[in-house]
């Protein structure tokens, strides 16, 4: 009889794979023997693998190039990277690495360009792209951004009244791109996003408000879909609006030479995960060329911005099983040494699922149980996955620790848990470890933050 905890991994899934292989019932991720961290760190332990965010920008571009070299597409595809999935200066330098383009969203994240450019990671020809709304203090960034040499920093229009903010000087040419407010997927709680100026809108307000302005340049058309790049009739229908929309304003701008097509690709949410990213690219790539030749329209360069995808898949959350708790005939509860609401507040937040899977014991029986969090709200715990309304690991054996592993949380998460301040019932954050390979393939750990200490929380009160 198979039942083995590997067992049911092994009949659930096409397991191991790429990512994931079993050593003496222990889980290596991406050749990473996970035990050998956690003795190293202990647990909880986040964990940033640096090189799948290099792997995943290459794999997109790729993609794209090949797309557009299929159907000979006369323009260029730019990668941006947006910022707000993850700020770490770790992951800001491993992106930069591949050349990509930025998307800002905020203030802050301009001065977080400055630092990065006295540092040497970012290049001043570098695509910026400010997405947001626009607070007076993010507009004076941009503009000491554009006067510190940076050429192509576009801001976003997000409303009619953005650029009356910009105070430009005499020989300043400003190029902005106006972002398209979506119509929303049947089931939100509304009809049209609040983001950006309504398709109705923005031709009148090009002709009115831009064209004779000889100081401002419209250079990009910006689309995004909040439930990101999928195979729906909705995605297919939105972004045709937004190419026959370009193709509308091109007539009138000759400027205009860039369509932003937002985010973005998902990323594998469990183990069986299915999505053909190279049928989405050559898709979109393919409708836009023949949208634009249908209106005798040059085809338009590629502006995608992804987060989640960058840096999602690059992430671990490790814990440790501290206890058990049979609360009726039929639940178990395993309590993990950290909480989920602080750590994985996407989990509670937006039910958002992520891959689980034990780290060890792969070898014992295994048990259905529930995982709670050591707050005591109600809603720190987590009891099913995307495929399954229940999880499993190894039964507790008496003398042997458990461990268990969140994968592909790498995207929002610190942010959303508040990275460094007050947690909630003050329980600490974990260790943050940095994994990187060497010049020989090797990889290696850096401990970039410690636990949350008493002193850092007590400060932040005022204590």
């Amino acid at each position: 009889m198979k039942n083995k905890y590997i067992d049911l991994i092994q009949q659930s899934f096409e397991f191991p794979n790429d990512e994931f292989t079993i050593n003496e019932g222990n889980l290596e991720w991406y050749g990473i023997p996970l035990m050998d961290v956690i003795k190293q760190y202990g647990t909880p332990l986040r964990i940033s693998y640096l090189p799948k965010i290099s792997a995943n920008i290459q794999k997109a571009r790729r993609m794209f190039n090949v797309a557009m070299a299929k159907v000979d597409y006369n323009a260029d595809y730019n990668y941006c990277y947006c910022t707000k999935s993850s700020h770490f200066s770790f992951v800001m330098e491993e992106v930069l690495k591949n050349n990509v383009n930025i998307e800002t969203s905020s203030a802050f994240d301009i001065n977080i360009l400055e630092s990065l450019y006295e540092n040497g990671n970012l290049k001043p020809d570098t695509y910026i792209l400010c997405n947001g709304f626009k607070r007076p203090q993010y507009i004076e960034n941009i503009q000491n951004l554009i006067k510190r040499g940076f050429t192509n920093v576009i801001p976003i229009l997000d409303n009619k009244f953005e650029l009356d903010q910009f105070s430009l000087a005499p020989d300043m040419k400003l190029n902005i791109g106006i972002r398209i407010a979506a119509e929303e997927e049947p089931k939100f709680d509304f009809y049209t996003s609040r983001l950006g100026i309504r398709y109705n809108d923005i031709l009148p307000y090009y002709q009115h408000r831009i064209q004779n302005d000889p100081h401002v340049n419209l250079k990009m058309l910006h689309f995004f879909i909040n439930t990101g790049i999928r195979d729906t009739s909705y995605y297919w229908n939105e972004l045709t609006k937004a190419v026959s929309l370009y193709c509308e304003l091109k007539k009138v701008c000759p400027e205009l030479d860039s369509l932003n097509i937002g985010g973005g690709f998902p990323i594998q949410a469990h183990l069986d995960f299915e999505y053909d990213y190279e049928y989405m690219a050559e898709e979109i790539v393919a409708q836009i060329k023949n949208i634009c030749q249908t209106n005798g329209v040059p085809e338009p360069a590629i502006f995608t911005e992804f987060g989640s995808y960058t840096v999602g898949e690059s992430g671990a959350m490790l814990y440790s099983i501290v206890n058990q708790k049979q609360q009726n005939d039929r639940e178990k509860w395993d309590m993990i040494d950290s909480s989920f609401m602080t750590t994985l507040p996407d989990t509670w937040g937006i039910n958002q699922r992520y891959i689980f899977l034990a780290i060890n014991n792969w070898d014992s029986e295994y048990e259905r149980v529930n995982l709670g969090g050591l707050t005591c709200d109600s809603e720190d715990f987590y009891n099913a996955e995307a495929h399954s309304n229940a999880i499993f690991l190894p039964k507790i054996q008496d003398g042997e620790e458990q461990y268990i592993g969140f994968f592909h949380m790498g995207a929002y998460q610190e942010s959303l848990g508040g990275y460094g301040g007050i947690q909630h019932c003050l329980i600490p954050g974990p260790k943050l470890v940095v994994i990187d390979l060497d010049e020989n393939g090797e990889y290696y750990t850096k401990l970039f933050s410690k636990e949350q200490s008493y002193k850092s929380m007590l400060k932040i009160l005022g204590y």
